[in-house]
């Protein structure tokens, strides 16, 4: 074959594309003369049969044709999956307006249930709610304030005053503040010094100063009532006979309480573990102890010049309580910031600002801490007190009725003011009496009522505060019978008070902590930054495995 009769490769492409184009027309022209023949010649609508005939009779690749072909044409039908209904008779604009959509297969038949959705969870704006708690204890609180600050500016000036006269007022004066002043100074500071060794040794070796807090309690208080009665006068006898019988109160607690050492140790590890990632949660005590120093050291200087006013004892009483009542809010204020930094990483796994956390405990929340610092402290007072009732009464029917009757009464009281409802006020910002009923529903729910009914931890930071009022008791009174050994029982008093005080500051951040623990393991049990500490106290308890210290002497007749 000569070179002349050659055709070049893309003349023959050309050509072959070229008579496949015309084929594809040709079957095109052929679909749509055959649809028009199944449509019959008359309207668009037509039955379901009709439709599966054309489907059947159409090829695969004709059928991907067809379907390509532009929605607006009026030889477009869609084919329905199953079904008998009557396609609608499309309306001109729809024509036009409708997209094109690929015909999708028939959904599988699901037999099986469909799953409940879960609870819905608290939305994150339930944390951060903005509502002023308790206003009315709030603005109690201030008013309190400002008498207070008022009264104690006022006797301040009236013991300046006497000091500067020249008569033999003014010398019994100078002699109280030259004898008066140092002692409680040093009482503060020295409770200060206290309340922070407490706080770093909890922190450090919880399991050692469990044990330790119980019996160094028990002897500081026997040594310091002890050391009063020495002295052989009416008045420090009588303080040194109060402390000694706390001290067998305290030692009979604590071999009462030893079989709860073991878990009160393993919540307290476990509790403080979060502290790690906030290196500042101490800043708002630190606040707090220095505010409460400054506010001890002008209360003393009010208390000397209430001696140079009419009802000098009535004065000093009403001191004594506001400024009780100033420091448990105090402490209180660093309790919810604690909370609410230790609640929020438990519920959501945020690491807040320790700062806006304190602000809000300050403004906020203050309402709550000042109503929670005037009722919880005397609930649990009478709580103690009711127990201890029901505890001595003996074989005597009657005594037995009425200490059951006010244990009763105090176990309702408490479920509306009790220590650990400062949790859900710090987290959701409820006022106290729900938070508290909230809590108190919590344990119940979760079965947790026991566990948390015999918890030992609040005891611990108290008895911290007893044991550093009792050391500042046995410094100051050494210090005062050297100089002046008529002013011994008062700056004992006023030393072992103080001493409390300042200490129960400082032991706020653990305290908090514990609670933060079984609050938020009651709201949501299943997170994974709890471990099976409390699953497992329960199933011991529940089994029988580890049986707590029962009341004693109950009497036969009632134990069935």
């Amino acid at each position: 074959m000569g070179a002349a009769d050659e055709t070049p490769p893309h003349v023959d492409e050309e050509e072959h594309r070229e008579s496949y184009e015309r084929r594809e027309m040709d079957d095109m022209e052929r679909e749509r003369d055959r649809v028009e023949e199944l449509r019959g010649g008359g309207g668009v609508g037509y039955q379901q049969p009709v439709a599966a005939a054309a489907g059947e009779g159409l090829g695969d690749g004709q059928m991907s044709r067809l379907q390509r072909l532009n929605p607006s044409n009026p030889l477009r039908i869609a084919i329905n999956g199953g079904g008998g209904s009557r396609v609608p008779k499309p309306t001109a604009p729809s024509l036009h307006q409708q997209q094109p959509r690929q015909p999708q297969p028939p959904p599988p038949m699901n037999f099986t249930n469909t799953p409940t959705p879960p609870p819905p969870q608290p939305s994150l704006i339930s944390l951060n709610s903005r509502a002023y708690t308790n206003k009315i204890s709030f603005i109690l609180f201030v008013l309190h304030l400002i008498v207070a600050v008022g009264l104690v500016g006022f006797l301040i000036f009236k013991g300046v005053q006497g000091i500067l006269q020249s008569s033999d007022a003014a010398d019994d004066e100078k002699e109280v503040l030259k004898h008066f002043l140092p002692q409680v100074e040093a009482a503060s500071l020295l409770s200060v010094t206290l309340g922070f060794a407490w706080q770093k040794a909890v922190r450090v070796s919880p399991r050692f100063m469990v044990h330790f807090i119980l019996w160094s309690s028990f002897a500081m208080t026997l040594a310091a009532g002890i050391l009063l009665l020495c002295f052989q006068r009416p008045a420090s006898n009588g303080v040194g006979v109060c402390l000694v019988l706390f001290s067998i109160g305290n030692g009979l607690y604590a071999c009462w309480v030893t079989p709860r050492i073991g878990f009160c140790s393993k919540i307290f590890i476990k509790s403080l573990q979060p502290l790690s990632k906030f290196p500042d949660l101490n800043h708002p005590t630190y606040w707090m102890l220095g505010a409460g120093f400054l506010w001890m050291s002008l209360w003393i200087l009010a208390v000397i010049g209430a001696l140079n006013f009419y009802f000098p004892p009535l004065i000093i009483i009403l001191l004594v309580l506001s400024l009780a009542w100033t420091a448990e809010v105090m402490r209180n204020v660093a309790n919810l910031t604690v909370s609410r930094v230790v609640s929020l990483y438990y519920l959501r796994g945020m690491q807040s600002s320790t700062d806006f956390c304190f602000q809000r405990a300050l403004t906020r929340n203050l309402g709550s801490a000042c109503l929670g610092s005037l009722f919880v402290p005397a609930i649990e007072a009478l709580r103690i007190l009711a127990r201890g009732l029901n505890l001595l009464e003996g074989e005597d029917e009657f005594m037995f009725s009425c200490a059951h009757c006010c244990l009763e009464v105090m176990q309702s009281v408490f479920k509306y003011g009790n220590s650990w409802a400062f949790v859900q006020i710090a987290a959701y910002g409820k006022s106290f009496t729900r938070a508290s009923l909230d809590t108190w529903a919590l344990f119940e729910s979760r079965e947790m009522v026991f566990i948390v009914d015999s918890d030992i931890t609040t005891s611990v930071c108290f008895l911290s505060g007893v044991c550093s009022g009792s050391i500042c008791v046995i410094v100051v009174a050494a210090w005062t019978a050297t100089a002046h050994k008529g002013f011994t029982a008062t700056i004992s008093l006023l030393a072992f008070f103080v001493g409390y005080l300042m200490t129960r500051i400082a032991m706020a951040l653990p305290h908090a902590c514990v609670c933060c623990y079984y609050v938020c393991y009651a709201d949501n049990p299943h997170n994974r930054l709890f471990d099976e500490t409390i699953p497992e106290r329960l199933n011991m308890l529940k089994s029988g495995r580890d049986v707590t210290v029962a009341t004693p002497r109950v009497p036969r007749r009632f134990a069935g």
